[in-house]
């Protein structure tokens, strides 16, 4: 369903599913609304770079996609024309949470920033990158994942 202007939680999880990429590497939108949203994905050893960490891919990844998702919430569909993230320490954890906050929705433009926490054993959060999306809406509706 999507809110008079943008998405909700159950529209965006339905995006989320509908996009191959998002449910290959376990993407899973774990809330949404009001122009923010929390992306949530569990640690996978085939989705680590060459030293064991989080592959930059996919914390990018991660980021750019709350980012739209943040955006999501107030104006619709979005896509990114700018994305640009930090890497703040190597991405190990149990699983990562990417936190989206729109900062500024205009009808051309929607900036948006996120950030990267992995969750240790005790489930402690640590910040480990951010990233930061210059996205335009395309006022497209949800993509439909029922078949009509």
């Amino acid at each position: 369903m999507s809110t008079p202007h943008g998405f909700d939680l159950q529209a965006l999880a339905a995006v989320n599913a509908s996009a191959a990429f998002n449910r290959s590497a376990g993407f899973d939108v774990v809330a949404a609304g009001n122009g923010e949203s929390t992306i949530r994905m569990n640690w996978r050893d085939e989705l680590t770079q060459y030293s064991g960490h989080l592959h930059a891919g996919l914390i990018a990844a991660l980021l750019d996609t709350a980012c739209g998702f943040a955006a999501a919430t107030l104006v619709g569909a979005v896509n990114a024309s700018h994305f640009s993230m930090s890497c703040l320490r190597p991405a190990i954890g149990r699983y990562f949470l990417a936190k989206g906050t729109t900062l500024r929705a205009g009808r051309r433009q929607v900036f948006a920033r996120a950030e990267l926490f992995a969750a240790d054993e005790q489930d402690a959060l640590t910040l480990v990158a951010t990233g930061e999306t210059v996205l335009v809406p395309t006022g497209e509706p949800s993509r439909k994942t029922d078949g009509s």
